[in-house]
């Protein structure tokens, strides 16, 4: 059973430009250095992975990740400053979101039914 938690998504045009999935994500690009080893670390297609960089890139006004195409020698992905700007403000956000929020969070969590 998870312990109940605050997660905080940026929302642009109604899809998600930064949330925890997508910070994951990039931390296993900077990691493996490709979507595709990012994708397999994170059991998930590597579509799925490439669809949220995507969504990451065009959400932002430089993109996040860059990538370079496969062949004889192997593609790879990092992550540009930009993007590592992005995810430690996006850390930074949350971190304070917590310390902001910590009596009013320990008092819902307190009211919320036990799963099992």
């Amino acid at each position: 059973m998870s312990k109940p938690h605050l997660n905080i998504r940026l929302l642009n045009d109604n899809k998600i430009a930064m949330g925890p999935g997508k910070a994951e994500l990039l931390d296993a690009i900077m990691q493996f250095g490709s979507i595709s080893a990012a994708a397999k670390s994170m059991h998930m297609s590597y579509r799925r992975a490439w669809e949220l960089v995507d969504v990451m890139n065009n959400a932002f006004q430089e993109p996040l990740v860059i990538s370079s195409p496969g062949g004889a020698h192997g593609g790879g992905a990092v992550v540009t400053d930009f993007g590592l700007h992005i995810l430690k403000t996006y850390r930074d956000l949350i971190s304070k979101a917590h310390s902001a929020s910590s009596q009013e969070l320990v008092v819902l969590t307190q009211s919320l039914k036990v799963t099992e």
